[in-house]
């Protein structure tokens, strides 16, 4: 019996896609933080292998392939020495044949494979060369009957979007494609509507937004997306990969995150809680997004907290459940009788977690 496709699921139900790849292996040893490309796929397979697992055993439908910033030019970009020893072909090659064999492993798990922004469009060489780049990376997922779908994600230009699903949809497979806006816009102030209905109108079947912003931001920022689909007269589904972190002092700022001087290793006091993400689950599905994932920052445990607070419209737990009761049940097991009285929805959904950093700012003030 074949498996649903993503489209098919996404009408009966919310699907939950996986989280951090670049940042979670960065901090375990397998990528370069600066370049954040995917050479780990063919230098470090079993590490990457290890990441796809525990986001499947957390809850995730989709296993995306690891193929963020593989294209040619953005590997051999100034700086960046992985276009010496690896190609976009070799890489994505070498990271579906990783993606596929943790799938198998799996009970009915969606393959995804991603395309990302080109050096090329910034550095304006037209539509073109940027089409080339991303054919390269079409051309390995197009014939993989493993690949159930594809995802053009973190994009700052909508006409780069446009450009990235007119090659997808060539391949004969759902599209999604999401961006990293907020409540301003694209890069050249193109407002979130505006780039949602250009997206489906390119023929996207799930559009949406990914990283760069935090869960109350991106809400706020998919709520004007959805108002302007509605207005138009589309209907494609919606998709959310929040980054784990809160910052909402860079709501307003293009590019997000990167502008606060923690970004990109000391982001850590700002992450979010399992209940955090629970939280964010159902106002998103409340919304109207039917597909839930997450980007920088967001560890398996968080994919865990985003399938089990949508359990009851999923039908099921995830596998790592087994080993989790909800709102800290499992605390009533402790030898402390203190840690016992936590074992409650009360404590862990009132509570508001501290830093426990002396003199640390609230928020930050002070931008580059």
């Amino acid at each position: 019996m074949s498996k649903k496709g993503l489209l098919e699921r996404l009408a009966e139900g919310p699907v939950i896609g996986d989280g951090s790849y670049v940042f979670t292996l960065e901090k375990r040893g397998y990528v370069k933080g600066g370049p954040w490309t995917p050479e780990a796929a063919v230098e470090h397979p079993e590490g990457v292998k290890q990441l796809h697992r525990e986001f499947m055993r957390a809850g995730a439908d989709v296993l995306q392939a690891f193929t963020f910033y593989s294209t040619d030019d953005k590997l051999q970009l100034a700086g960046n020495l992985a276009g010496e020893s690896v190609t976009c072909h070799d890489l994505n090659e070498a990271a579906c044949k990783i993606v596929q064999e943790v799938a198998a492993e799996g009970d009915d798990v969606l393959v995804c494979g991603g395309c990302s922004p080109t050096p090329s469009y910034m550095e304006k060489k037209g539509k073109e060369v940027v089409q080339q780049e991303f054919k390269k990376q079409v051309d390995v997922f197009a014939h993989k009957e493993e690949v159930d779908f594809l995802l053009c994600e973190f994009m700052g230009h909508v006409e780069e979007c446009e450009w990235a699903i007119e090659v997808m949809k060539a391949a004969g497979k759902p599209v999604a494609c999401t961006m990293r806006i907020g409540p301003k816009g694209d890069l050249n102030g193109v407002p979130p509507g505006e780039c949602a209905v250009r997206m489906a109108k390119a023929g996207a079947d799930v559009v949406g937004i990914n990283c760069m912003y935090d869960v109350n931001t991106d809400l706020k920022t998919i709520k004007t997306m959805k108002a302007a689909l509605e207005e138009a007269g589309l209907s494609p589904y919606l998709m959310i990969q929040p980054l784990g972190y809160h910052c909402p002092e860079v709501e307003d700022m293009l590019e997000g995150y990167l502008h606060l001087p923690e970004a990109p290793f000391a982001m850590e006091p700002r992450l979010l809680t399992r209940y955090d993400v629970q939280k964010f689950a159902r106002a998103a599905y409340e919304l109207g997004v039917r597909y839930l994932g997450g980007c920088c920052g967001f560890e398996p445990y968080h994919i865990r907290a985003l399938a089990e607070e949508l359990a009851p419209e999923r039908g099921r737990l995830p596998k790592a459940s087994a080993k989790h009761e909800p709102w800290g049940g499992a605390l009533s097991g402790s030898m402390f009788d203190f840690i016992r009285r936590r074992a409650s929805r009360e404590h862990w959904e009132n509570l508001k977690p501290a830093l426990g950093r002396p003199d640390h700012p609230v928020l930050q003030t002070h931008f580059d």
